[in-house]
């Protein structure tokens, strides 16, 4: 098994991602002000077609809320600045389409029942990858996508195979390991992305604004340097307890890769420039802040992952033991290698 995209738990028990989601929720409010200040300079309302009436954004990776209902708040805030500032304050703003998208086996029932009851758009479930197109051509004013676009659309096969130089064995992620290893991540990473940009460039109109808050690392610098490897390494180490007790089959442990890569600054900027679709108004890094280790943040979003490939019976064990292993763990930044938050926005080109 290859470990493909998955979900984050759904609904609002103990280890819900609704209920464990504020880490990325504090780490996109550090861009709340640039993200109302880029929108609002760069949002061409003229380009809006008359004839819809409409103002259609989508969220992409939305997961189940409540970060998306903030994020999403945000967004048609600045759109409402910018129509007072052309048109003046006694400017209506047209009417708001939101589509909330993730893959199928998303909590979209729990997403539903909690949209916020003031709310001043339309909602509507579109589900599928945004690894390829979810949109009638033309049909989006606003793409946003917030801390999703690490998730591979698969673990690249060669490392997994186990006479390809780039097998992965006895690990579940790639930073610290061959440089044949990293490069089958680096690359499956650009294949998604240029299908991403592909997808998107189809379904914006032309001066539509693509804007994403993207993990990764700063400058050119290699994935050994800014990983998520200070938080998921202990995870890795447990995993490998598990299987010299005869807990996890050695086998099952080496065919399980988590699909996730961060790229840097430079790497995402070539990978734009290489789509040919978009013009870059904004690529730079998020302020600094302390990553805590947040177990329940953890299982919320790696728990469905690994209950399918290991099975639910290791789930309690495993995260018991990492509680037990970051209990006491100082926060980590990007000065001790840990990623950085990227803020992307570019634009549709005519």
């Amino acid at each position: 098994m290859g470990s493909s995209p998955h979900t984050m738990n759904g609904g609002d028990a103990k280890y819900s991602y609704s209920v464990h989601s504020t880490n990325q929720r504090e780490s996109a409010d550090l861009s709340t002000r640039t993200l109302v200040a880029a929108i609002v300079e760069n949002l061409d309302i003229d380009a809006q077609s008359p004839a819809t009436n409409s103002f259609r954004i989508a969220d992409l990776g939305c997961s189940t809320g409540p970060n998306t209902f903030f994020a999403i708040n945000n967004i048609i805030e600045a759109v409402a600045q910018k129509y007072q500032l052309v048109k003046g304050h006694s400017a209506h703003l047209p009417e708001i389409q939101v589509y909330f998208s993730d893959l199928g086996s998303n909590d979209f029932n729990h997403l539903f029942a909690n949209l916020p009851q003031d709310r001043r758009y339309f909602a509507a479930a579109v589900p599928g990858s945004f690894h390829g197109r979810l949109f009638p051509k033309a049909s989006l004013d606003f793409a946003y996508s917030q801390y999703a676009l690490q998730w591979l659309s698969k673990v690249p096969p060669e490392t997994l195979d186990s006479s390809s130089p780039a097998f992965n064995k006895g690990r579940i992620m790639h930073e610290k390991s061959a440089i044949e290893v990293v490069q089958a991540f680096s690359d499956q990473y650009a294949k998604d992305m240029q299908c991403f940009f592909d997808a998107r460039a189809q379904e914006l109109a032309p001066g539509g604004l693509l804007l994403m808050l993207i993990p990764g690392r700063p400058g050119a610098t290699l994935p050994a340097q800014h990983s998520n490897y200070p938080r998921l390494e202990p995870l890795e180490s447990i995993l490998s307890d598990m299987v010299n007790e005869g807990l996890i089959g050695g086998e099952k442990f080496d065919s399980f890769n988590l699909p996730i890569y961060s790229p840097s600054v430079e790497e995402l900027r070539k990978i734009i420039e290489n789509s040919e679709c978009f013009d870059v108004l904004r690529l730079e890094t998020q302020p600094e802040r302390q990553n805590p280790f947040y177990p329940e943040g953890t299982r919320a979003g790696f728990e469905k992952i690994l209950t399918e490939h290991f099975g639910s019976e290791i789930i309690e064990p495993l995260f018991d033991r990492y509680s037990k292993k970051v209990q006491g763990r100082s926060p980590v930044n990007s000065r001790d290698g840990f990623l950085v938050g990227l803020f992307v926005l570019l634009k549709r080109r005519p």
